[in-house]
């Protein structure tokens, strides 16, 4: 009975994380213009809302078919990982986490010049 209900918690919180993700991912790539796709020289913009969509339907509607549910999930890390930040960079949101891309060396209120 205790492996029943820690199965079913499983199972939710899988679905909830992989829908989260695949909603996340499909959200971002349709954000983004198609010309930064073509510049970031990665696949087009139909090309991933297509595989992050069908992705998110799978999750949707055939939750238990754990395999085509992870084979979806690591398409849309893909995305997220390598994508999205060619994609940022290209439409200038890149520099490492930071917004308005200042160096690593910038404080809160401008550069940092040792002390001189």
């Amino acid at each position: 009975m205790l492996m029943d209900r820690f199965d079913n918690t499983l199972n939710l919180l899988m679905f909830l994380v992989f829908t989260g993700f695949a909603v996340a991912s499909f959200v971002i790539a349709a954000m983004v213009r198609e010309d930064a796709y073509r510049a970031a020289d990665k696949q087009t913009k139909k090309f991933w809302l297509i595989l992050l969509g069908v992705n998110l339907a799978l999750n949707l509607f055939l939750p238990g078919l754990l395999f085509l549910l992870i084979a979806g999930l690591i398409a849309a890390i893909v995305f997220m990982v390598d994508v999205r930040p060619a994609l940022r960079q290209v439409m200038g949101g890149g520099g490492g986490g930071r917004r308005g891309g200042g160096s690593s060396s910038d404080g809160p209120y401008g550069p940092y010049n040792g002390g001189r």
